[in-house]
């Protein structure tokens, strides 16, 4: 006759009333999951169902989150009440083509600090960290005068040229050029591969997590930028988003509805882009600095 003999644990487990505790801890876990969630996405459900809402019934006291009544009104009148459909193009011309230049530029930096070795590269490195640390309003009134000079006010070129690199991107890709392994690398170099061709056949293909996540980070935040462009345009032509939407901010009246449909409508490419990537978006947030 053989005897099953079961561990402390196991037998402190299969008692009913730790089971019980274990499932309450699991209830719990989850409501507060749930209510934290919630907290943090309230904004942005107030934001959503305010655009479906009339001004008065956005306005009216006391307020309420569920509308009393919906409209597409105020997604039918932006695109009269402002150049929506051009101001959307100038966003998107503007904070792509920051994208893809600043990734271009970026990755390069970031493969000669962490794979070549030259003269002044710990001096280098150190700039780019406290050009990091420097916030972007010390340098706008000179950065402002040196392109009005340069006849680059209300151009795109104004607006995307001094974002065409980007001390975070070099850090943050650096970081993980650091973590990738060099054997092929070297491989590449004794079958006398350039470095030019290392670094576009071979790093690049291997960084495609990185280059995604800090793509999101650049999009996100040109496409999200109110000062910048508001400085450098002073028309519609060149003007973006943000700069188009607060002007529904009055000084004596804000129109809610309008602008909580144009903050909607400008929500959709970033949420778009982050589905896109967001398996590369975890991974490379998950492997960037490891070695």
């Amino acid at each position: 006759m053989t005897m099953t003999r079961h561990s402390p644990a196991a037998a402190r487990y299969e008692d009913p009333r730790n089971r019980a505790l274990a499932t309450a801890w699991r209830i719990a876990v989850t409501v507060a999951a749930v209510a934290m969630a919630f907290a943090v996405l309230l904004p942005i459900i107030w934001m959503v169902l305010a655009s479906f809402r009339p001004e008065n019934d956005i306005v009216t006291s006391p307020p309420t989150l569920w509308p009393r009544a919906f409209t597409l009104a105020n997604y039918r009148e932006i695109w009269h009440a402002i150049p929506f459909a051009g101001l959307y193009r100038n966003t998107i011309v503007f904070a792509g083509s920051v994208t893809i230049i600043s990734l271009f530029f970026d990755s390069m930096a970031a493969y000669a600090l962490a794979r070549l070795e030259f003269k002044g590269r710990n001096v280098v490195f150190v700039t780019i960290l406290i050009m990091l640390m420097m916030p972007f309003q010390i340098t706008l009134i000179p950065l402002y005068d040196q392109l009005n000079h340069l006849g680059l006010v209300n151009t795109f070129a104004g607006l995307i040229v001094p974002r065409a690199t980007n001390a975070f991107g070099i850090f943050f890709l650096r970081q993980f050029f650091l973590s990738l392994p060099r054997d092929m690398e070297e491989a590449a170099r004794i079958d006398g591969a350039s470095e030019w061709r290392i670094y576009w056949q071979i790093v690049l293909p291997l960084a495609r997590p990185a280059l995604l996540t800090l793509g999101l980070f650049h999009f996100q935040y040109n496409w999200n930028d109110l000062l910048w462009p508001l400085i450098m345009t002073s028309n519609n032509s060149h003007a973006t988003l943000p700069a188009g939407l607060s002007l529904f901010m009055g000084q004596h009246v804000t129109q809610y509805g309008m602008l909580m449909a144009g903050a909607v409508l400008s929500l959709l490419p970033v949420i778009l882009f982050f589905l896109l990537i967001q398996r590369s978006f975890v991974q490379g947030i998950a492997t960037t600095g490891i070695k």
